[in-house]
């Protein structure tokens, strides 16, 4: 998930194993100022890993009036990568919002997270602890650990795999040591 721009189609295009099967339509609002294409249901792709495991990854429309695929593709996912464009005007207000959106759709899951932080070369200035900082300042109920936060060029396989090795981890510890609620207490 991510804003658009953010590099969301691209970062599944670089890291599929197979062709990416994508919904991009012509840009016609204020998103054709941005880029001429944008995905308007979804982008699937597949990585392998061994033997006959492999990630299915699944990229969400990044404007809100396409909302209603957050919810379809949260019902079917295990952790999240959220993308956030480091050259927008604020890009901690976009982390907010899809944080926000999150929450009030997982109001009764855990999902582990990771944060990839896009286009860093575009305002290499501004440091990227913003982002860390943010998030303990206003950690969300869906995640059980402050997640970690990135920089990905969505270009390049081998950052992108950086990201996914990083959810990888997160999803194994869920399974292994999960959390247990007993009498009121979160152990």
């Amino acid at each position: 998930m991510g804003s658009v721009g953010s590099g969301k189609t691209c970062a599944i295009r670089s890291i599929s194993d197979i062709g990416v099967v994508d919904t991009d339509a012509a840009a016609t609002d204020e998103t054709a100022r941005l880029k001429s294409h944008t995905t308007v249901a979804m982008d699937v792709g597949v990585l392998h890993l061994s033997d006959n495991d492999k990630l299915r990854l699944c990229g969400a429309p990044g404007q809100d009036r396409f909302d209603f695929m957050w919810d379809i593709l949260l019902m079917q996912c295990r952790g999240l990568v959220l993308f956030v464009n480091h050259a927008n005007p604020d890009p901690v207000a976009d982390l907010d919002h899809y944080l926000r959106a999150l929450e009030t759709r997982l109001t009764t899951q855990k999902m582990p997270m990771v944060v990839g932080i896009t286009h860093v070369d575009k305002n290499p200035l501004v440091p990227l602890d913003r982002y860390r900082d943010h998030l303990r300042q206003h950690p969300c109920k869906f995640m059980d650990i402050l997640p970690p936060v990135f920089q990905v060029d969505a270009r390049e396989r081998t950052q992108v795999r950086g990201l996914l090795a990083a959810l990888t981890g997160l999803l194994e510890m869920a399974e292994r040591f999960p959390i247990r609620q007993r009498k009121g207490v979160t152990a």
